[in-house]
């Protein structure tokens, strides 16, 4: 695969001199603790079906980690080509990060939650040359899913499937003993490590291109803003093919030298039972997760006073869920505001958390700068605007798509967001300009739902939009009007999705049939005015 990161070459020497790019790959941070703590945990999985977590050392890990590179370059996987897992939060998903850099290739999971509609555009358009699923998770069949596919992926060389059988398996292709030793370079500073495709506005998937440099400022910055340290373990909970579980829960962890505890799961009685277990002291997720383990422990439940910090990103922290964790969890909440083409961009320090992430989403982490600003590009001190930001942990673009890059020839990306800045650099989030729906921290592709619902022959005009709901922040609503003649259902648009097998999670929660849609008077849908009609269905305090 030819990648062009065409943003990455303006930064590299102001960024390199200021120190905020080390060149430091993440083989060099687990060679740190093969010289440092071999013995110590890396990490600790738990699976939902299996009683008992695997647990596996550094040094245990790295062996694990070599064999499965020294198979990959088996399957003709080289420098640059795309490997592609589709995992829950297992210890092969952290594994196959660390073997893709260690031989150069790109890393690009993706949710579990996908099917194959968005697959196959994620699989074809990112080239890529291995697929890894697991035989079935949650019930649902990966494997025959994936064996499906195939024949609309002519690129795909290869697919491997964790808990399956014969040659095709995990086991088989990626854990053999008799691959020869590793000879090549591995991933360098610059060049494209992650490949992680982020729902927009433009209807498909667009894939954000990370590089070591970008994505590890980052994690530097938030590691020295949240106080977090070696003697830290961090529970990962929220799904690790977001760039919040890959970044702060899978590769913080390594550059700490500490461990990362795995959930695949979530259910927060179980959780609560490995944080006690475990000793865990730190999490990031988005806010559904705090909520579920306040309303754990006041059905009984109990957590203990070392797991007294959590990071929320995806939405903000309602002010009430605050209070809520502080006085159930013994915990505080750090506000946290980011883009999978960023990382997280601002964050309220812990010794502020009950001060300031009711009412902000944090301040710049160092190395990035955020402003916003008028239609004209004018500063907005103190007033509502468009949200940009830039700085070290920018992406290196949109994967065969800079026409899309949004950013501007002196750096300043555009968010699509609209904020304000208070007098201490603390930014609130009052809303998007983009048209995306966030429902429990996932992007919902608003177009891709109602391209597909234009396509239905019942239909005549379309339009999605979200609505609050006081646990997951979002639901999504569609308003349609139909053809003369036709008629259409909330079962039947259940079923039409089911059909074109696109993934459940995006699948709208209301349907309201309705006459014609607001519109300007060159026709354009007043979006502002259906929201604020879904409005009153929502589930609020």
């Amino acid at each position: 695969m030819k990648f062009d990161p065409v943003l990455l070459a303006p930064r590299m020497a102001p960024m390199k001199a200021a120190g905020l790019w080390r060149d430091e790959t993440i083989d060099v941070h687990v060679q740190r603790a093969l010289e440092n703590c071999p013995d110590k945990l890396a990490v600790v999985a738990y699976a939902a079906e299996k009683r008992e977590p695997v647990r596996l050392s550094y040094r245990e890990l790295d062996a694990r980690v070599d064999r499965i590179a020294r198979g990959l370059v088996s399957l003709g996987v080289g420098r640059q080509d795309v490997v592609t897992f589709q995992l829950p939060n297992c210890w092969e998903f952290l594994a196959l990060c660390l073997a893709c850099a260690r031989i150069g290739a790109v890393a690009n999971p993706v949710m579990p939650i996908f099917r194959q509609h968005e697959l196959t555009f994620m699989l074809n358009f990112g080239e890529s040359k291995v697929f890894i699923v697991p035989k079935v998770f949650r019930g649902f069949d990966y494997e025959a899913m994936a064996r499906g596919m195939r024949r609309d992926l002519p690129q795909l060389t290869n697919l491997i499937v964790i808990g399956g059988e014969g040659d095709e398996s995990f086991e088989a292709r990626l854990l053999r003993d008799d691959t020869p030793a590793l000879s090549g370079p591995g991933i360098g500073p610059d060049d494209v490590l992650l490949l992680m495709y982020t729902s927009g506005t433009t209807g498909e998937p667009k894939g954000v291109m990370h590089t070591s440099n970008t994505l590890f400022s980052n994690l530097h910055a938030y590691r020295e803003t949240m106080e977090l340290g070696p003697d830290d373990i961090i529970l990962g909970a929220s799904p690790m093919a977001h760039l919040t579980g890959y970044g702060y829960l899978a590769m913080l962890p390594l550059i700490l030298n500490s461990t990362t505890v795995l959930q695949d799961v979530w259910e927060p009685r179980r959780a609560l039972q490995i944080v006690r277990d475990e000793n865990v002291s730190f999490s990031m997720a988005s806010s559904p997760f705090v909520a579920d383990l306040c309303g754990a422990v006041e059905a009984g439940d109990r957590t203990t006073a070392r797991f007294n910090k959590f990071c929320c990103a995806g939405a903000p922290i309602p002010p009430v869920l605050i209070e809520r964790a502080q006085k159930v969890l013994g915990m505080r909440l750090c506000s946290a505001w980011g883009m999978t083409e960023n990382g997280a961009v601002t964050v309220t320090e812990p010794s502020r958390a009950m001060e300031k992430s009711g009412v902000s989403d944090g301040r710049p982490l160092p190395g990035m700068e955020v402003k916003v600003v008028d239609a004209n590009g004018i500063d907005l001190p103190g007033e509502s605007g468009s949200l940009l930001v830039r700085g070290a942990s920018q992406f290196g673009g949109y994967l065969k798509r800079p026409q899309f890059n949004a950013t501007s020839a002196d750096g300043w990306f555009d968010t699509g967001d609209v904020a304000t800045i208070d007098a201490e650099g603390y930014i609130r989030i009052t809303g998007r300009s983009k048209d995306v729906v966030i429902r429990g921290g996932e992007n919902i592709p608003v177009v891709e739902i109602e391209n597909l619902l234009y396509q239905h022959p019942a239909i005549a005009v379309v339009a999605v939009v979200g609505y609050p709901d006081k646990r997951l922040g979002e639901r999504v609503c569609a308003f349609v009007s139909l053809k003369p003649g036709a008629s259409f259902s909330f079962e039947e648009m259940t079923a039409y999705f089911e059909r074109l097998q696109l993934t459940r999670q995006y699948f709208p929660e209301r349907l309201e049939i309705v006459d014609d849609l607001p519109r300007t008077p060159s026709g354009k849908l007043q979006k502002f005015k259906l929201r604020s009609v879904a409005r009153a269905f929502g589930d609020v305090d």
